[in-house]
């Protein structure tokens, strides 16, 4: 073949059995991308090429290439990895370095940007790890479930002998190395049960399973917070947690990108914790929304854990409290949740993070589902004291509203969520609050373009600002 030919020279055919000596390349657009020519599509392969390393412009002894059409929407390219000068081909790391330049010719060409990579998701169950699951019938490798089994020790435990503890409370294995110093130097878990050929557990560094999951990163996130646990403030662990949780937002906006990732990193730790003591019907739904935003949780930003000191605390206190039978406490929670990973898609989008915000686009799916399941009730006995309010009141709270958001006043009156949001204008105005003011309070600085409901929003905010559960 005429790619082989610089391979061996002139006169010689390649080695037998010799492999390695071709490179191959298909770029395909996307479906609602325009056509491309022949000569765009040739333009492509060019750059490509150059970027690559396998044939710099202007190079007279560049590897020989052939781009092939064979449909509209994409090109193959095939070139010997072997210069015209016989020597090899300077194309290390090209796999990086033709994403590099496809970022720019789609950008370049108006064309769909695909979100990248950023290597700091978790590695992946090897294809021996997932024969083995399929074969052991266990729908997730050995891997996959001790990553969760750690993930959720560490959103619980607050010292590394009980993140250990609790570890080994599940009937994973554990093996702890110690420094000289008696100082935890690393770790290792292993499934009971789960060997390999010579009958010896299957061992997993925390960092094998997930780079935040090596012991010095997990130390960082570890707080000594008994004295802050035990603390006595008069309002239960699952409102300290929904009103930390609602700064969130806040956070994101004003505080540096380090601060940021942070709040994004405990937000992650409070879904691994949640399904431990949410009730039976919405653990489905957060299970999923924990795996998925674990991805989101992510970055190359690194988070200095003490800027989310308050909101860790609060979650492993939720930890240490019994789940609240009050539907509508529940329900504030999961809506303080949803608007901080909504903000979070956001905040990630806004730096390009592809893949962690899309990762909070779909945990935001999920949420929602959970949300729905336990709103419905709390939503139905507000609006039912909402249709049961005076005239003389419904008249103030509509004013109030009026007042607060002339913009938006006349979209919530419309919504059928308006008698459960004037329900709890009338009760906050009973306790003591100011409606204008409260409605003013809620609003500011926080997004509502993206809320399917205003006046759900704005309930569940000021229950929140007001502590009316």
């Amino acid at each position: 073949m005429a790619l082989d030919r610089p391979r061996a020279g002139p006169t010689q055919c390649p080695p037998q059995g010799w492999r390695g000596h071709v490179w191959h390349c298909s770029v395909r657009a996307a479906p609602e991308d325009r056509p491309l020519s022949d000569e765009g599509w040739a333009a492509v392969a060019r750059r490509l090429l150059n970027a690559t390393g396998i044939a710099p412009d202007g190079d007279p002894d560049a590897c020989r290439w052939v781009a092939v059409r064979h449909a509209e929407d994409h090109i193959h390219i095939v070139a010997t990895k072997v210069r015209g000068d016989l020597r090899p081909s300077r194309n290390w790391n090209d796999f990086l370095r033709a994403d590099k330049e496809l970022v720019a010719i789609e950008k370049g060409y108006g064309l769909r940007q695909v979100p990248r990579g950023d290597h700091t998701a978790a590695k992946r169950p090897t294809r021996a790890e997932q024969e083995k699951a399929r074969r052991t019938g266990n729908a997730r490798t050995s891997r996959e479930h001790l990553r969760t089994i750690v993930r959720t020790a560490v959103s619980a435990a607050t010292t590394a002998a009980e993140l250990f503890q609790i570890i080994e409370g599940t009937g994973a294995l554990v093996d702890v190395q110690y420094l000289p110093s008696g100082d935890v130097r690393g770790y290792k878990v292993a499934l009971n049960g789960d060997t390999n050929a010579q009958g010896e557990p299957v061992w997993f560094s925390g960092s094998t399973l997930a780079p935040d999951l090596s012991y010095p990163k997990i130390a960082e996130r570890l707080t000594a917070t008994e004295t802050k646990l035990t603390e006595r403030t008069g309002t239960t662990a699952w409102r300290r947690f929904a009103v930390a949780v609602d700064q969130t937002p806040d956070h994101l906006a004003h505080d540096e990108d380090e601060a940021g990732q942070a709040h994004i990193t405990v937000l992650a730790e409070a879904f691994d914790a949640l399904p431990l003591v949410a009730p039976v019907g919405l653990r489905p739904q957060l299970v999923q929304a924990a795996t998925v935003f674990e991805r989101a949780a992510r970055s190359r930003i690194r988070a200095p854990h003490q800027q989310a000191q308050a909101t860790r605390c609060a979650v492993k206190a939720v930890l240490r409290e019994p789940a609240p039978q009050d539907g509508a406490l529940l329900t504030i929670v999961l809506d303080a949740l949803l608007l901080a990973v909504i903000a979070a898609q956001h905040w990630y989008r806004s730096r390009e993070h592809h893949q962690q915000a899309e990762a909070a686009r779909q945990t935001v799916t999920h949420l929602r589902t959970a949300y729905r399941e336990t709103a419905t009730e709390p939503l139905a006995t507000l609006r039912q004291r909402g249709t049961r309010l005076t005239e003389t009141l419904r008249r103030r709270q509509e004013n109030s509203l009026s007042r607060a958001l002339p913009e938006l006043a006349e979209q919530i009156l419309a919504e059928s969520g308006w008698p459960s949001l004037a329900a709890t204008l009338a009760r906050a105005e009973a306790v003591g609050h100011e409606p204008t003011a409260l409605l003013t309070q809620a609003t500011v600085r926080r997004e509502t373009d993206t809320a399917t409901s205003l006046s759900e929003v704005l309930i569940w905010r000021l229950h929140r600002l007001a502590d009316l559960t």
